[in-house]
């Protein structure tokens, strides 16, 4: 997550108000995801899974990962850490739907 962090800030900020972006922890209580969102000064929403229910839902087996939900539903989940350019591809397909 630290590594990403800063990208998902600056994919966030140039894509604010054509995309939702949310991120989730799951490891870790509510205040050590607070504190990880207030030392890298993260704006966009995060939410604390602790019992890993949004990651059942979209069938995530570990972190890093990313769920892309289309306008329409159609989920794409990407496993592993996502290249700049690879989340920017991603925030675009998204963006233009």
């Amino acid at each position: 997550c630290k590594s990403e962090s800063s990208s998902v800030e600056a994919a966030y900020k140039s894509f604010k108000g054509k995309v939702q972006v949310t991120g989730v922890a799951w490891n870790g209580s509510g205040g050590d995801m607070q504190d990880f969102v207030n030392e890298n000064g993260l704006t966009f929403t995060n939410i604390n899974d602790s019992a890993g229910e949004v990651f059942a839902r979209f069938n995530v087996p570990y972190q890093p990962a990313w769920a892309f939900i289309a306008k329409d539903g159609i989920v794409t989940t990407r496993i592993g850490v996502l290249s700049d350019s690879d989340l920017e591809a991603e925030l675009n397909r998204l963006a233009s739907n």
